[in-house]
């Protein structure tokens, strides 16, 4: 598939898209880069997106390697290979084992998880396949991380499902001219 949003330089950009790409150059991401290469093409859409990213990633109750756990499910889920391909380096880098990875990357559930990981995981399924996490799924995560862990669980689902829809539709390429890691 072609490129459908072009990578815009400063120079191309109106003043609107380069403030936004200085709000998002200066935070936690450092440049304008993977769904916001095409967000920018809506400079407001793009500042409010960016700034409930950075609240889930970088701000979050949960840890990053539940977070990375939540990330993966949904890329699975949509079959995001540019979202795959950036977070499984993270979810590493945050401690995710690898057979973990593995599995989830062949959209089975992983047999090695811990009682935390399993409850994300279980949770973040559910989400996915009918919109609402069950009784028991919600109950695992409420008594482990709260209310607010279940609400960042929704947002992140929620939140990468779209960037997910954009990834796919935007045909970016992955970085470095990566082959697709996902089948």
């Amino acid at each position: 598939m072609a490129q459908r949003f072009p990578h815009l330089t400063p120079g191309d950009m109106t003043p609107a898209q380069r403030e936004v790409a200085a709000e998002i150059t200066a935070g936690p991401r450092g440049e304008v880069r993977g769904p916001f290469i095409a967000w920018i093409h809506h400079p407001e859409l793009a500042r409010r997106l960016q700034a409930l990213g950075e609240q889930l990633r970088w701000k979050a109750k949960l840890p990053p390697q539940l977070i990375e756990l939540a990330v993966l499910v949904c890329a699975r889920r949509w079959t995001c290979q540019h979202e795959w391909f950036m977070h499984e380096k993270l979810a590493r880098e945050a401690g995710l084992d690898s057979q973990v990875l593995s599995s989830l990357s062949r959209n089975e559930k992983p047999e090695k998880l811990s009682a935390e990981q399993a409850a994300v995981y279980d949770f973040c399924k559910d989400l996915h396949a009918t919109g609402r996490a069950g009784d028991a799924a919600f109950e695992a995560v409420r008594s482990r991380f709260g209310l607010e862990g279940a609400l960042e669980l929704i947002a992140l689902s929620g939140y990468y499902s779209l960037m997910a829809m954009v990834l796919n539709t935007a045909g970016l390429p992955l970085p470095g001219g990566a082959q697709p890691p996902l089948k």
